[in-house]
Parts: C-alpha cells; structure tokens; sequence
C-alpha cells in the first residue's frame, strides 16, 4: 500500500527514495525509544530498517542529522499546538494556559524518549550563531499571541513585543529542559504555575 503522506506525482525513483528515508527514521525512532539516543549505532537502524551503511549515509549524513528531522517534527507539532491555543483562548492568559497545560500533557505521554532527546532538539534548532529555520518559526508562532494581545488590549505595552515574546520562549525551554533533567520534575504542576504567572507579568498595570 501506498504511504499517504509521499506525494503520488513523484517519479518512482523519487517515491523510493522519500519511503526508504521514512524507514530509516521509523526504524531509528522506535530504537531511540527502546534504547536511548546515545546507545543506538547506525548499524542497528540500518539493521532495524533493513537497507545498507552506504543507503543510510545516501539520506543522512550521520546519527545528529536524524535529530534533526525529529526536531523539526517537534517544531511542527508545536506550532500546530500554538496555533490552537490562539484559536481556542478568549484572553492571552487562557491561550498560554491551554499551550503550557497541553504541552506537559503531550511530553508525559510521549515517554522517555522525549526526555532524553530534549537536550539534542534544542541543541539542533540552536546549534548555528543564526537563528535556524525551526526556531524562527517557534519564535514567530509566540510572537502571534503576543500580538493577539497587545491588539485586544490584555498585553502590557511597558515592555516592546519582543521582550515579551522571548520571555514565553524562554519559559518554555526551561520547562521542558527542567522536565529531561531532573528526576520527578512535576511537569504538569509547573507548566500550569508558568502559564499563569507568564499571564500575570504581560497583564497591563492599571494606568495603561
């Protein structure tokens, strides 16, 4: 059977190459669980996906390059997330705590890959001196609720939106960094803690 999400007007030779590369990640998806990142070998994904050393070197240049693609899994999973949270919230509060509530909620049942891989993602999305592509648009996508507000008027305008927004993103790293560091880190507890203080600190002061 076809796979839905390859594209029917590729050539056969391009269809084959987008299939053996989802193998390779499935296969060191489902490693990286059972055993962790850092004690999975290239030889046991290609193994596990069942094509040659030099097809896996074809698609990816080494074992980073396939943290890379489940950063920006991650990264997409998260702007879809952000995006409901606009949609959904009546206020800049209730958005930032449906997102951070949401977020804890899908890391616990993501299980211990997630944890460990936390340090890698991030690393990846900020290995370069230039913001890359996923952490742009991570950026961006809490740029959006901070707009939202300062439009609708539940937004300080003490601080510029910027400022604002990276203070979201920072809350945000910490969380989840927090969450692969440290043993019995209550996640969800915490994570509803930061929204509401976060609402907190962007409300506008009465004289504005």
């Amino acid at each position: 059977m076809a796979d839905p999400a390859i594209p029917t007007d590729l050539s056969r030779r391009e269809r084959r190459k987008l299939e053996l590369r989802a193998r390779i990640l499935e296969a060191a998806r489902e490693l990286f669980e059972a055993r962790g990142f850092a004690d999975t070998k290239v030889a046991e994904i290609c193994e596990r996906a069942d094509v040659a050393h030099k097809t896996f070197f074809n698609h990816f240049p080494g074992k980073q390059d396939l943290v890379r693609q489940f950063a920006e899994l991650a990264v997409g999973e998260l702007l879809v997330d952000i995006e409901a949270a606009r949609k959904q919230g009546r206020s800049t509060g209730e958005r930032l705590e449906l997102f951070f509530t949401g977020m804890a909620e899908r890391s616990l049942e993501a299980g211990p890959m997630f944890r460990e891989m936390v340090t890698e993602l991030v690393h990846v999305v900020h290995a370069s001196t230039r913001r890359s592509e996923e952490a742009r648009k991570l950026h961006d996508a809490f740029a959006a609720i901070v707009r939202d507000g300062l439009e609708a008027g539940d937004v300080t305008t003490r601080h510029d939106a910027e400022t604002l927004t990276e203070v979201i993103l920072g809350a945000y790293y910490v969380l989840i960094f927090n969450y692969a560091n440290l043993e019995d880190f209550p996640l969800t507890e915490q994570a509803t803690a930061v929204a509401r203080f976060l609402a907190d600190a962007l409300a506008p002061s009465p004289e504005e």
